[in-house]
């Protein structure tokens, strides 16, 4: 934690690299699902990895930022590593960074250190497989050391431009610099120039390409009680009556896209095509996203969400308007300084009754006061609440939201940021192990 944060970024390859080398390459060890995109990443990363499992593979999941705890991100088995195995995985690496770290090119930051230990652990596991979560962008990201078998693209939208190109064309190509020669890319339903240059990325590469919507796709979507009931039109096959225990149309698209992902995986090895539809069911019937549309508490209902991006939180406006039926609901939101503050507030507008403006736990949290001034422009200052720790922000809410006194129709929505989500589900949930 005393190096570079994430948040700041270096574009370059050559720390992860230099390091990766010391240690003898772990990341040729393992067959690679890579994954990038704008939303959806860490939860479409979690039904490939209980996909891959479902068919008897060893898993390794890296995935970013955690919610409660570093251990989330280095997952073996569907299991994040024990505290034991995480220092023993530091310790092993510690000399070889500070090698690279004395080779001149800089020092390893917080994520290249982390992407380099998670890789070791696959490979000393050793697992089969590693679903790898891109953490920003793709081309020049930590974790783009690897020639995956099946590079995924999830729906992209405008975001980080503090790093990134702010056109969905620039992030697109960006994005796209994790599909390499031989691989499939499997793409989500994307903006049409977002796709063009897509395609445009898989086509100089070589790579078979798997588009949402025309080789692959949702067929039809239901609500049920805890999720709902979806068809899938796979690569290989038809899927019928998968429950998913997670609410939205954007989670049922992210549940397509996972089932092309390990089809197009399956082809691609030595493992025979196509799935077995009952074991697609039994797998994704089991799928969690913490943090991601989550009840963290009920009576009144109280939902944990990590939307952080403009396009992230209409798909939690209208997941919240499908699958809940508040008579009165108020938000909570922190969101952090660097974000498009109006654009994330917009979509949340129709849908709340009275909105709490916080701060979370990172020092990159908006001010309250900055927020506040932000949502009163959006909401009007009648509907604008404030306060100054999300403790006191949560308690304000649930008290807003019971003033109606209707029994089991008052809900809370706390939301603007994975810490923000993250915090909530600290707070009511108890610390993570």
């Amino acid at each position: 934690m005393s190096r570079t944060p994430e948040s700041e970024i270096d574009p370059r390859l050559d720390r992860i690299r230099t390091l990766l080398d010391l240690l003898g390459e772990p990341q040729r060890g393992f067959r690679v699902v890579h994954v990038t995109g704008t939303n959806g990443k860490t939860s479409t990363a979690r039904m490939i990895d209980a996909l891959l499992r479902a068919r008897g593979l060893r898993v390794g999941r890296y995935t970013s930022p955690h919610l409660r705890t570093v251990r989330e991100r280095i997952v073996v088995d569907g299991e994040p590593v024990s505290r034991e195995r995480f220092v023993e995985a530091y310790d092993d690496i510690r000399p070889y960074v500070e090698m690279a770290d004395a080779a001149g090119e800089g020092r390893l930051s917080f994520f290249e250190l982390l992407t380099a230990m998670a890789y070791a652990v696959f490979a000393d596991t050793p697992v089969d497989v590693a679903v790898v979560e891109v953490g920003m962008g793709g081309r020049w990201d930590a974790t783009n050391v690897v020639d995956a078998d099946v590079a995924v693209v999830t729906p992209i939208s405008i975001d980080h431009t503090e790093y990134l190109p702010d056109t969905v064309e620039g992030i697109a190509e960006e994005k796209g610099g994790i599909i390499k020669p031989g691989s499939v890319a499997v793409l989500a339903q994307q903006p049409l120039p977002a796709a063009e240059v897509l395609m445009r990325c898989a086509s100089e590469t070589g790579a078979r390409v798997a588009r949402e919507g025309l080789e692959f796709g949702v067929t039809s979507r239901d609500v049920a009680v805890g999720g709902q009931q979806i068809a899938v039109k796979g690569l290989t096959n038809g899927y019928e009556r998968l429950f998913l225990p997670l609410f939205g149309a954007h989670q049922a698209g992210n549940a397509a896209v996972a089932i092309a992902a390990v089809e197009a995986f399956a082809s691609a090895g030595e493992d025979g095509e196509g799935l077995d539809p009952a074991m697609v069911g039994e797998a994704l019937s089991e799928v969690a996203a913490p943090g991601r549309m989550e009840v963290v508490r009920t009576s009144p209902t109280v939902v944990a969400d990590a939307a952080h991006n403009p396009a992230g939180m209409a798909a939690t406006a209208s997941a919240v308007e499908e699958s809940f039926g508040f008579s009165r609901l108020v938000g909570v939101v922190a969101i952090m300084a660097d974000k498009d503050v109006e654009g994330i507030l917009e979509p949340l507008e129709p849908l709340l009754d009275d909105i709490v403006v916080t701060r979370n736990s990172s020092p990159r949290s908006l001010e309250p006061a900055r927020l506040a001034s932000l949502a009163e422009e959006v909401f009007g200052r009648d509907r604008v609440h404030t306060a100054p720790r999300l403790d006191d922000a949560i308690d304000r809410a649930i008290g807003l939201a019971e003033e109606t006194g209707e029994f089991g129709g008052a809900g809370v929505l706390v939301t603007g940021s994975v810490v923000t989500a993250g915090d909530a589900v600290h707070l009511l949930r108890g610390p993570g192990e």
